[in-house]
């Protein structure tokens, strides 16, 4: 099982390490991921996201779908998906969106608090933990899928 480890700087660096993502995303790998995120409240999920959706296209705001459950993003041939189940309160809820329909080829999916949908989601390509390491974040990547291994290389390879 592959992994990465890295210090992130500050919200700038984490918004360059999810475009990092993204540019390995579309031109090493060109499909889909599906992520999860773990982490505290206000550890950099949606910061990294950002920069993933920025990378990808998407020149807009880019927001928490903490009360939607889910921020949509057609960028050209791409489609990524922002999932935040922190409020979810029954994972059937999941079932009722259609939420299978979400994982496709060109379908990258961010899902924050992954464990309230469990047995309903994916399985994830990768897992990122953020932690907090004073003012700085400590970001593991680890990946769970040859997919996910391919895309720990291609991060390597870059930085």
């Amino acid at each position: 099982m592959k992994q990465l480890n890295q210090i992130l700087a500050d919200e700038q660096a984490t918004v360059a390490f999810g475009n990092t993502l993204a540019d390995a995303v579309k031109n090493q790998l060109n499909q889909g991921i599906v992520v999860y995120l773990n982490g505290d409240l206000g550890a950099g999920k949606t910061t990294l996201t950002r920069g993933f959706v920025q990378a990808m296209g998407h020149t807009g705001n880019v927001k928490s779908p903490t009360y939607t459950l889910v921020e949509p993003y057609e960028l050209g041939d791409w489609q990524v998906y922002h999932f935040d189940l922190y409020r979810l309160a029954d994972p059937e809820e999941l079932e009722f969106m259609g939420i299978r329909d979400y994982f496709a080829e060109q379908s990258c999916a961010f899902i924050e608090w992954p464990e309230k949908g469990q047995g309903l989601l994916a399985n994830p390509d990768i897992t990122i933990n953020m932690a907090y390491k004073d003012e700085q974040r400590e970001l593991s990547l680890i990946a769970h899928s040859d997919l996910g291994e391919q895309l720990v290389t291609a991060l390597v390879n870059i930085g």
